[in-house]
């Protein structure tokens, strides 16, 4: 341990201590030498006093785990010692030009900003960014900070709050269980296991490959930085879009305290927030912070007439920090969170009902069922139209037309008479009744209100267990030791339409064997004279599906989930000598396992496998294949049988072929070393070069779906194993010009150059066989490389009252990674595109009382030219002579096709029931499949241009990313004044954010157009500053809008509807805060 100056012993005597001697002071103003590393407060500020020739007193707890940042250069005392206590939690009490008192600052995180500050100065964050403690304003990085007061008086309230307050960043839940964080255009698009996320979220500087971003809320923090453009040579993980960092709030040594908020609002809303602060010792502090919330659903479910997206989750956090010297620090942090309420996973599901053609060549009115064949379910159209709160077609839908007009229940009467004569009044009676359509139902314009015949099931925990080190192995030489693990759980449970749906299913009771054909009604294990086969299946219409439950009409539910476990270990060693060189260098070790799993369960489906396929009444009994050849019950006769999960949702065994299973165990190892060189070419000039080498290494076990496959369990396929190794890095410099109308002023230039890995897509379906394969996708996709060109400015006017900055931005992005659902799963594909812009953050204090701040930020986006991609929703790309057809219930996509062979197939008779599934218009898509297709009529290779049937490709030259809005900005005011002798503050505070038009996806057609939004927030506290009491009413979103934030196209398997994301509504409360 190092030798303590006695200046501090006495202190425990005394409570303050003259920590350097007493030497002729020179003037306030007059300008210094100093070379003083970044280190301990307790050797520093003694130093900082010689050096000055200052005499300086402080209380021993208040430097008792504090450290100060570096002060090399030549500097008034004032602004050598502002730049000392940067950071430190230590501000000026007094001064009379010859001796400072110091004291713990009443808000240690924020500093006054320039030197000979008057007092309406701007208020300016210490962060992080480059993993040294620095003012924001000498970062040469475009990036937003905010405290925890901050954050507060601004209503952050989580990530997904962080877009109304930061220039050209959108944020919006996607569709499986996780978001979207987009920093100028660049997020997170790609929807698979094993995609790497665009912004990186941090945790202490450590980044969470899965986390809670838009799920949990902010308590005790000291800070969130929202870091732009690409970084890696300083994080542990690559980031080409950027990085929100959080750093929680650290065990104070020097006294015992804490507070407690409790908040009620509209919806029954409760929120508790609490902190303790507890030194033991010297040496050894421990604080506990948790916050809990709840409140009833903005939402309602019309078929049970409960309130959904509700909110029940908690957090909690132990930070212990440990310093038995000044020149070494460990803290431990163990936060965990947990939610369990009834969340929507996604919001509304949309449509532009498609009723399909009324003709076709040589047929003039076509029937609603053959329309259904030629229907998409829904049509392109607006999202904000009100035709979009339709339905889809569901005769379009390929498991309901199989279940009106081929799937048969059995016949009123015996088929044969004792004679073996066939029964004319023997009636056949299908699954569900032929023409009437489940989804013909018009929806609630109401965006948040919903049909669902179950209330959803969201849960989610995750617990984070960190340990930092810190050592300064010299005064100049500093080692950092970064542990983190991390367990993340997730699990939703929802109604997959939620919209109510028509009672269509036939009863089965007293119905008569569908299968006791000619030949075996005398045989008495058939019961071909009694009411039998699947009589039994739908008594009342009723059916019972293993997972759903009973029901009268058609119900879909899905199940998204994921599991994961990170390891990451990062070491840096950082200097802070008084030369001109200095650096930081890491080393970073990641380990990451984890599973995605969807389910995707429709009772019509299981109807289908157990009833179509299966012919038994019991769930996964078989009494033989659907080729026509019956057998005894459980003999599995014909070899068609079909695995039918009997199992409740909860326990389910995951190889049943009767519901959708998309099952994706991921494993990721990497392995990184980055750093950065700085050389302090002039006293305002420096020049930074970072490089980073990363080796990426990922396996992913493809499990393919099994939905209506027929015979055994396919198990998972040979793994999916990769890597990458690449160098990466960036070159700048920062420049500190002297300028007669600032009063600083830092002009920054960087080339940066970013990578992020690529991945696998999720499997295809496994094929029946060949002929029900519409087209093939690749395994895997391509990682993206950004080359990004920054400058930017950042300036201190008005005697410290106006802080303006500015940046402009220009990315060369090669194979951005975007997703689709194509072939019911998710295909990722890859983009070159160019992005730029410019930002503009602005903080102006004109007066003590009055502070106000906006943002500005304007992007363009273009992806470049020659760029295409298959449309699912616009297959045809309005091509005349051609059509869309809906395919067999085994086949997973829709097909496009000449008119002329949709003619054909229209006009091709029926085959009889028992072989209605081979009826041209049931099998027309797998001429694609065929080499021969229809002789004289259709050959495949006559039409290259149709990508075997998947549909033309649309030219992508020029389009803008999604989520890209050209113009972002946010203003806010803040006024305070005092009234009760000064006894009281109050505090009026006003924010307004607007967002313009963007897309949500690449194709940037009518269908993908999201409008700009805005939102409000006001809020009003009541200070007793003497009995740290706070009161605050407030309001957010006050004009109580509810925007489309993004949207997600589903499968053409289950009709292309169109699930919706939106924000919260107006929310009113009010809160009382208590410190102690």
């Amino acid at each position: 341990m190092r030798s303590v100056p006695s200046a501090r012993g006495r202190a425990a005597l005394l409570a303050a201590t003259a920590v350097a001697a007493c030497i002729a002071g020179p003037a306030w103003a007059q300008a210094r030498d100093f070379a003083i590393p970044a280190q301990s407060a307790v050797t520093a500020i003694p130093e900082f006093a010689r050096q000055a020739g200052v005499q300086i007193l402080v209380a021993e707890g208040a430097v008792q785990g504090a450290r100060t940042s570096a002060v090399n250069g030549s500097y008034s005392v004032e602004e050598g010692l502002r730049r000392l206590l940067l950071g430190a939690g230590l501000e000026v009490a007094s001064n009379d030009g010859r001796t400072i008192t110091l004291r713990r600052a009443s808000v240690p995180q924020v500093v006054s900003a320039g030197e000979g500050a008057e007092p309406t100065a701007v208020d300016e964050l210490i962060v992080t960014a480059q993993k040294k403690e620095e003012r924001l304003q000498d970062v040469p990085i475009a990036i937003s900070a905010f405290s925890q007061q901050s954050l507060e008086a601004q209503k952050i309230e989580g990530g997904f709050d962080l877009v109304k307050a930061v220039p050209n960043v959108t944020f919006s839940k996607s569709n499986y269980s996780s978001y979207n964080f987009s920093i100028r255009g660049i997020g997170t698009k790609a929807v698979s296991a094993t995609s790497d996320p665009g912004v990186a979220i941090s945790f202490n500087n450590v980044a969470l490959i899965r986390n809670r971003l838009f799920e949990q809320e902010y308590f005790d923090i000291e800070r969130i930085e929202v870091l732009r453009g690409p970084q890696g040579t300083l994080y542990g993980r690559n980031a080409t879009g950027g990085v929100v960092n959080m750093i929680t709030a650290k065990p104070e040594f020097d006294t015992f305290h804490g507070s407690i908020k409790a908040e009620v609002g509209n919806y029954d809303s409760r929120r508790l927030v609490g902190t303790v602060n507890v030194p033991l010792g010297d040496m050894l502090a421990v604080r506990l912070a948790g916050s809990s919330t709840e409140r009833s659903g903005y939402g309602t479910n019309l078929a049970t007439g409960e309130d959904v997206d509700g909110r029940d989750l908690w957090s909690s956090r132990l930070s212990v920090s440990f310093e038995p010297a000044d020149w070494f620090r460990a803290d431990f942090i163990w936060e965990h969170f947990e939610e369990g309420d009834n969340r929507l996973r996604t919001g509304k599901q949309l449509c532009h009902r498609d009723e399909g053609p009324e003709s076709v060549p040589g047929v003039d009115t076509l029937s609603v069922l053959v329309r259904g064949r030629l229907s998409q379910g829904c049509k392109p159209g607006s999202l904000y139209s009100k035709d979009a709160f339709g339905a889809p077609n569901g005769l379009s839908i390929p498991f309901v037309i199989a279940a009106q007009m081929v799937a048969q229940l059995g016949f009123t009467q015996p088929e044969y008479l004792p004679d073996d004569t066939y029964n004319p009044n023997a009636v056949l009676v299908p699954f569900m009744k032929p023409g009437i359509d489940p989804y013909g139902v018009e929806q609630s314009r109401d965006l948040r209100t919903i049909s669902s015949i179950h209330d959803a099931d969201y849960r989610a925990s995750a617990d984070i267990l960190a340990l930092n080190v810190d050592i300064d192995l010299t005064d100049s030489l500093t080692l950092t030791s970064q542990t983190l693990y991390n367990e993340d759980k997730v699990y939703s449970f929802q109604d997959y339409n939620r919209f109510a749906t028509v009672p269509t299913f036939n009863s089965s009771a007293g119905l008569y064997n569908f299968y006791c054909a000619s030949g075996f009604q005398h045989m008495p294990e058939y019961n071909c004279s009694a009411p039998e086969g699947l009589s039994t299946m739908m008594p009342g219409g009723i059916f019972t599906d293993p997972q759903i439950g009973p029901a009268n009409t058609l119900s879909g539910f899905e199940i998204s989930s994921s599991e994961s476990q990170q390891y990451s270990q990062d070491f840096r060693l950082q200097s802070s000598f008084s030369g001109p060189l200095n650096f930081s260098i890491g080393a970073n070790y990641t380990e990451f396992k984890g599973q995605n799993d969807y389910y995707l369960f429709f009772n019509v489906v299981t109807l289908l496998a157990q009833g179509f396929y299966n012919r038994s009444p019991i769930m996964g009994g078989c009494a033989g294949g659907s080729d026509g050849l019956a057998g005894p019950e459980g003999s599995g006769a014909g070899g068609g049988c079909m695995i039918v999960d009997p199992n409740p949702i909860g326990k389910l065994d995951g190889d049943g072929h009767n519901y959708f299973r998309n099952k994706n165990p991921y494993k990721l190892e990497s392995k990184a070393v980055f750093g950065e060189l700085y050389w302090q070419a002039a006293s305002n000039l420096k020049i930074t070069g970072g490089l980073r080498f990363t080796d990426d290494r990922k396996s992913f076990t493809p499990w393919r779906s099994q939905l209506l496959v027929m015979g055994f369990n396919y198990g998972p396929g040979d793994p999916v194993n990769q890597r990458w190794t690449e160098v990466t890095g960036r070159l700048g410099l920062d420049w500190r010009p002297e300028l007669s109308f600032t009063d600083d002023t830092m002009v920054y230039a960087f080339y940066s150059h970013g990578y992020k890995g690529g991945g696998a897509n999720p499997p295809t379906a496994v094929p029946i066989d060949q002929s029900l394969v519409v087209a093939e996708h690749p395994a895997v996709f391509k990682p993206e490389f950004i080359d990004a060109f920054e400058i930017g400015a950042k300036n201190t006017l008005l005697g410290g009252s106006l802080m303006l900055n500015a940046s402009a931005f220009y990315y060369d992005y090669a194979d951005y990674q975007v997703s689709k659902v194509v072939d019911r799963t998710i295909v990722n594909e890859n983009f070159d595109a160019k992005v730029w812009g410019f930002e503009l953050e602005s903080v102006w204090r004109p007066t003590e009382s009055l502070r106000l701040n906006a943002t500005v930020g304007y992007l363009d986006t273009r992806i470049s030219d020659g760029e295409q991609s298959i449309d699912i929703f616009d297959r045809t790309q309005g091509r005349d002579g051609w059509m869309v057809m809906t395919p067999w219930i085994q086949q997973t996509s829709n097909c496009v096709l000449p008119t002329e062979v949709v003619a054909f197939v229209v006009n091709a008779p029926l085959l009889p029931p028992r072989y209605a599934a081979f009826s041209p218009l049931f099998q027309a898509c797998k001429v694609w499949a065929d080499e021969t297709g229809l002789p004289g009529l259709f050959n495949r290779a006559d039409y290259p241009e149709a990508n075997n049937g998947a549909g033309f490709a649309a030219d992508l030259s020029g389009n803008e990313l999604p989520n890209a809005p050209h113009w972002t900005f946010a203003v806010g005011a803040e006024y305070r004044w005092t009234f009760g002798d000064g006894a009281w503050e109050a505090t009026l505070r006003g924010d307004y954010y607007r967002q313009t038009d963007s897309f949500a996806r690449v194709y940037n057609t009518v269908s993908d157009r999201l409008r700009g939004w805005d939102n409000a927030n006001f809020s009003l506290r009541i200070a007793r500053p003497a009995d740290d009491l706070t009161f605050e009413i407030y309001a957010k979103n006050v004009f109580d809008e509810t925007p489309i934030t993004d949207a997600f196209l589903n499968s053409d398997s289950t009709g292309m509807t169109t699930n919706v994301f939106t924000l919260d509504p107006r929310l009113i409360g009010v809160s009382v805060t208590k410190g102690f």
